[in-house]
């Protein structure tokens, strides 16, 4: 028979060669099974193992009594091992060796793939040569698996793995704990709160869920929820700045905004009028200062005054 790498098969123990290990045959031809492939008592000639075969570091077919992770056309999550720059990413596989997902199968943007210790779902296969190979499971393998979510999981808090990240969004492959497989979902990219990567564990809140049983979901918390939390972060940083003040209010541009507190424009309007309508807080153009009755504060407007001066770019000297 021809050998094909990734299946499991029953073989009869031909004949012991040392210090290799064993020949198993299927009655055509023979394969290695080297010693430390074994798993429990050592066979004895004639007698049938059940073996998982693959490609050794020599590129030669070989068999081991190791169970993987999953076989050919199988579909599992597994941990990252290692990163390569340029071939992509080691999985293990349960062999004690690892199993290649190739620099092909991740995306372009780097703060997209996965590190070490995420886990990714992939479909086992084989590249031109029959040698084993990763590839990313996506919608057709895990679709048919999953359910549709409750009607009870809308604002509610749920957790999953990121099984792709787009820049229009990263899809999510939320835990079915008992009930089943999963839920398939997707975070649109302005409800993420930073880039998303590939294998990377998640919590999200299922903002919406659509007709065909999918979920929308959202990394920030409700506007009434994420509101105090933005404004405790906010004033902490001000708390924090030499006079306490900043160059950012209600005219600043959302990317500003975005890269410094992460949330978004609306999100940072409605905690500064959070802070405003209790006092803690000022604006004057386009900045913002403590007021003398937030605490922690004994700053002034005459020391944020300085600040701003100091920060703005001196005009260009003319020439005599």
């Amino acid at each position: 028979m021809s050998w094909i790498a990734g299946t499991i098969q029953t073989l009869r123990v031909a004949r012991e060669v040392s210090p290799y290990g064993y020949f198993l045959t299927d009655g055509e031809s023979e394969v290695l099974m080297h010693y430390t492939e074994l798993v429990g008592k050592k066979p004895k000639l004639e007698d049938e193992v059940e073996v998982f075969l693959y490609f050794d570091t020599e590129d030669r077919i070989a068999a081991t009594m190791k169970k993987p992770y999953l076989t050919l056309g199988q579909m599992a999550r597994l941990k990252v091992a290692d990163v390569h720059p340029r071939l992509g990413c080691f999985l293990e596989i349960g062999l004690g060796r690892q199993l290649l997902l190739p620099l092909s199968e991740l995306s372009e943007k780097v703060e997209y793939r996965p590190l070490p210790g995420d886990e990714v779902h992939v479909v086992l296969g084989h590249d031109k040569a029959g040698r084993l190979l990763a590839t990313l499971a996506g919608e057709d393998e895990i679709g048919p698996l999953v359910f549709d979510a409750p009607a009870s999981w809308r604002n509610q808090w749920v957790e999953g793995w990121v099984t792709k990240s787009l820049q229009m969004g990263s899809f999510v492959l939320v835990d079915g704990g008992v009930v089943g497989f999963g839920v398939y979902g997707l975070i649109p990219a302005p409800e993420r709160t930073r880039p998303l990567r590939l294998g990377e564990r998640i919590s999200g809140r299922v903002t919406f869920i659509r007709e065909d049983g999918r979920v929308n979901l959202s990394m920030a918390k409700l506007k009434q929820e994420g509101r105090v939390e933005d404004a405790d972060r906010i004033l902490a940083f001000l708390n924090e700045r030499p006079g306490g003040g900043m160059p950012y209010s209600d005219e600043s541009p959302a990317e500003a905004i975005k890269q410094r507190f992460q949330i978004s424009k609306s999100a940072f309007k409605r905690a500064i009028g959070k802070l405003m309508r209790e006092g803690l807080v000022t604006q004057r153009g386009s900045w913002t200062y403590l007021s003398e009755k937030a605490p922690g504060t004994g700053a002034s407007l005459d020391d944020a005054d300085s600040v701003l001066d100091s920060e703005k770019p001196s005009a260009p000297r003319s020439e005599e």
